[in-house]
């Protein structure tokens, strides 16, 4: 559910920004504010289990989830649907931690606990495919607000039955680093929101640079929280060794690339190609079969080839995905523009996660793991975060350049009605519209191809796995890696 929630929506978003009247930079925050405070508290999420006990905070989790989902789905004004994506994202940080963690302690270590782990994985992988699929149907034949109703009826279930089936683990000693949770989250949501007004109101706006500011000094404030703290939530000595810190980088890097290519994508398909809801999510249906494919392909040659190649090849091939998308235009077609540049960005995702999730707990005792794992997972939703803002700025200042360009052409042409229709909307109709959207889009792909490029140049140059170290790593990949 926690998976499926982080796609599911992105079909909506157009359907969603008709019906709140969003503008398109804004309408990033209908993702940002779930995986921020999803990312930002994930590691808080799993000491609360720890400490206060696993299923209490996963039910705990659970239900704060399906209440945000019900709020969500009754929202009326644009706040009310962030305040609602931001609580999921709370309950998701609370509830996914743990959920993996009690599978640790239901099944004995052996065959059944690596099934469960199986399990936990397919699903995992499952829910994102079939959130995009749920997600067209249920905006096509219900309504948007049906892609957060249905996590309702399922989150209460969970809640009962859970009491029955799993037992609580024991409590822990420890303490809450509630202050360095804090300040990392409300950093990174000053940073993105620093980088969404600069893109609506410029980069010399009192508030853009405000936010700036407060990036910076909540930021430093949790550097030295977390160096000072007894039980940090970040320990930062999990950033000393080179290979642990790269796949970090890595991962916060292309996440932040594929959160941008999913909503640009999406707006591109049903706003210029004109495909319905349903259409739309088959038409992000190969992008998972292709992340699978790369998945499975990195599992079985692994303990041949060694880790360091599947980064360079995967960053590789997503570098060349985006760069393709950098042509996409009013005229292209889904067969001609969009598929191939998806499936290569797909394969090359696919070939990263295995390995950056083995790589991250390599040469990590076994305690850590879950928390090296975590910490991945964390940059995972904080890079996406922070990478499409970065995205939606470039796209709004390259669409608001366009328009200007276009709107002398659409008022020697237009009609009437249109005329009205712009002087009303202050959004260009029609096919000018169409390439207003594809100019911002081919050009925020170029900020994803540099983000894709980091990726490359930290797997070649700062990787250093060796095959030898593999044995090593497939043990602590069973402990904590099946988080991402």
């Amino acid at each position: 559910m926690v998976v499926l929630d982080a796609t599911i929506v992105n079909i909506a978003l157009p359907h969603i920004q008709n019906a709140l009247s969003f503008s398109t930079t804004d309408l990033s925050w209908v993702l940002s504010a779930y995986t921020l405070t999803f990312g930002g508290l994930l590691l808080l999420g799993g000491r609360a289990g720890d400490i206060l006990g696993r299923r209490r905070v996963f039910m705990a989790g659970i239900l704060i989830f399906t209440l945000a989902s019900l709020l969500g789905g009754f929202a009326q004004e644009p706040w009310q649907l962030l305040a609602a994506r931001a609580l999921q994202g709370v309950g998701g940080a609370i509830a996914s931690p743990t959920s993996l963690a009690l599978i640790t302690t239901t099944f004995p270590e052996g065959p059944e606990r690596n099934r469960a782990f199986g399990v936990f994985a397919a699903v995992s992988a499952g829910g994102g495919a079939v959130g995009l699929l749920a997600g067209g149907m249920l905006t096509e034949w219900l309504d948007w607000r049906w892609v957060f109703f249905v996590n309702v009826p399922i989150g209460v279930l969970i809640a009962v039955l859970a009491p029955l089936y799993i037992n609580e683990s024991q409590r822990h000693p420890g303490r809450f680093d509630i202050s360095g949770a804090l300040t990392s989250t409300l950093g990174m949501a000053s940073l993105v929101y620093g980088f969404i007004r600069a893109s609506e109101e410029g980069w010399s706006d009192s508030l853009t640079l405000s936010s700036f500011g407060a990036a910076v000094v909540l930021l430093a404030a949790f550097v030295l929280i977390e160096m000072r703290a007894r039980e940090p939530i970040t320990p930062l000595r999990m950033f000393a060794d080179r290979n642990r810190s790269g796949t970090y980088v890595i991962m916060l890097s292309l996440s932040a690339a594929m959160l941008g290519m999913f909503f640009f994508i999406v707006l591109f398909v049903q706003n210029v190609l004109a495909y319905t809801p349903i259409e739309s999510g088959l038409a992000f249906l190969p992008v998972a079969v292709a992340i699978a494919a790369g998945a499975g392909l990195s599992q079985r040659l692994l303990p041949v080839l060694g880790p360091k190649p599947f980064m360079v090849t995967g960053s590789a091939l997503t570098g060349v995905g985006l760069g393709w998308l950098t042509f996409i235009s009013s005229d292209s077609g889904y067969l001609s523009g969009v598929l191939g540049p998806m499936l290569l960005f797909g394969v090359g995702m696919g070939l990263n996660f295995v390995t950056l999730t083995l790589t991250a707990v390599s040469g990590v005792a076994q305690h850590e793991a879950g928390a090296a794992s975590s910490l991945l997972n964390a940059s995972q939703q904080v890079g996406g975060s922070l990478g499409l803002s970065i995205l939606v700025t470039v796209f709004g200042t390259a669409s608001r350049n366009e328009a200007e360009k276009q709107v002398p052409q659409f008022m020697a042409k237009a009609s009437p009605e249109q005329k009205a229709e712009f002087a009303r909307t202050h959004e260009l109709p029609g096919s000018w519209g169409h390439q207003v959207l594809a100019q911002g889009i081919s050009t925020a792909f170029i900020a994803a191809v540099a983000m894709a490029a980091l990726a490359l140049l930290t797997a070649a140059l700062v990787i250093r796995v060796r095959k030898s170290d593999l044995d090593a790593l497939s043990g602590k990949a069973s402990a904590g890696g099946t988080a991402v």
